[in-house]
């Protein structure tokens, strides 16, 4: 099949964006988006490089835990990458301790799954997650190290989670009675037994105590009879600018606080995209997320430059149907590919049901037998249509990679140009229903 013609489509041409276009794109059009809105220009896409597999990505691993008859998904969370990931970034951010943010099902790899193995990370030092449900399965899957929750909890969850020394983000005005409470109804009273964060907004809007009104707040907070305080944290908007000034806002909070006698433990705000970009925002410890995972923040391509990262998982299925078209044939729902010769073409059961992107026929690809063979027709609920060429020696039962290390065409960035969607949504909508091992 090498050098073969790839048929014509009748589909439309390769898209493609980094994070701040799309994100600027969803709030032009009044869409809610975790992400910010920057105002510095992207690269244009025809300056963009393309990805490349970096070098350490040969300390990857197998696992077999798959059945070997398995057609469906499922994926392979690789614990060295996730390792060699935590040492950059621990480099990047000058040997700051780091919390590992692993919220929204570990970024798709599996809560449980990157918790264990980050759990046994010297450069480790707590875990964030976002959801009480999330805290409390960490402790219940025997992860030993600090896990922050990033967020409000209800007076019915208060209880369990001061038992399960889960570290309470104080983010609210009420939050002292909150808290109070919570240690009332866990039964610890001793000082000291219940650890909270300061959450302050200093600009993001979003969640936290703003920062022109904590200081009265954290004071209170001081005094709280079994509450004590362990840091102070600030996200930042990803306008470097005004990352730089809502660092100020908290550093400065922060000496107000120290000035009356009161510690507010260390002070932290980068998130991956300031620890790669920003460094003067590094402050006392960093919170990297998507980037432990070998993703980079932005989807532009610059950040390949400052340090490599290692692809952490592989999004697997085994080809469920192997067929010949005749010329004038057509592929899936809407007949947006047309075969203009014969042409060989593989199913996968894996769908946007599963988490791969619909628009993956936009440029996507996958890897079979170390080829890559690109996403044709449409993407439906539970399979994607890969076309082959003229020849094949394809078959039935073929392990296919859709997400990895393995070739710059499935790399979580070059699939996210590609669908002219961000990084984010292409590891946190990946199914958890997936199963996922660990090797």
């Amino acid at each position: 099949m090498s050098g073969a013609r790839r048929p014509r489509s009748l589909q439309r041409g390769r898209l493609s964006t980094s994070r701040r276009t799309f994100v600027s794109r969803l709030a032009a059009v009044g869409l809610a988006t975790p992400f910010g809105v920057r105002t510095t220009s992207a690269l244009a896409p025809t300056t963009t490089a393309p990805l490349t597999v970096p070098p350490t990505a040969t300390l990857t691993t197998t696992p077999t835990a798959i059945s070997s008859g398995r057609f469906e998904p499922w994926i392979e969370v690789d614990a060295q990458a996730i390792r060699a990931n935590v040492a950059t970034l621990a480099r990047l951010a000058g040997g700051r301790p780091i919390t590992a943010v692993i919220k929204n099902n570990g970024y798709g790899l599996g809560l449980k799954e990157v918790g264990r193995v980050l759990d046994t990370a010297p450069e480790v030092k707590a875990l964030g997650v976002v959801k009480v449900a999330e805290a409390l399965a960490l402790r219940e899957a025997g992860i030993r190290k600090p896990i922050l929750l990033l967020a409000l909890f209800d007076d019915a969850d208060g209880a369990a989670l001061v038992r399960a020394g889960i570290t309470l983000s104080l983010c609210v005005p009420d939050i002292g009675a909150r808290v109070a409470r919570a240690i009332a109804r866990a039964g610890k009273t001793t000082s000291g037994q219940c650890h909270g964060q300061c959450y302050v907004d200093t600009g993001m809007s979003r969640m936290g105590l703003p920062y022109h009104t904590a200081a009265p707040i954290i004071r209170d907070l001081a005094r709280l009879r079994g509450l004590t305080i362990t840091g102070t944290f600030t996200e930042l908007t990803e306008d470097p600018a005004f990352d730089v000034e809502q660092v100020r806002r908290l550093s400065a909070l922060a000496a107000e606080l120290k000035a009356s006698g009161l510690a507010t433990g260390p002070l932290h705000a980068a998130s991956s995209h300031a620890v790669f970009n920003h460094p003067a925002t590094l402050l006392d410890a960093v919170r990297p997320g998507i980037s432990l995972f070998g993703a980079y923040p932005s989807d532009d391509g610059s950040e390949r430059t400052i340090a490599p990262l290692v692809v952490a998982l592989r999004l697997k299925a085994r080809v469920v149907r192997v067929e010949r078209l005749r010329a004038g044939d057509t592929v899936s729902y809407g007949r947006h590919f047309k075969a203009e010769e014969p042409t060989w073409v593989a199913t996968i059961p894996m769908g946007h049901a599963d988490g791969y992107p619909r628009r993956a026929v936009h440029g996507g690809a996958v890897v079979i037998g170390g080829r890559t063979f690109p996403a044709i027709g449409a993407v439906s609920a539970s399979h994607t249509i890969v076309n082959l060429g003229p020849t094949t020696t394809v078959h039935v039962g073929d392990v296919v990679t859709l997400l990895g290390p393995d070739a710059p065409a499935i790399h979580p960035n070059a699939l996210a140009t590609a669908t002219d969607t961000s990084v984010y949504d292409v590891l946190m909508h990946l199914s958890p229903a997936l199963p996922r091992v660990v090797g």
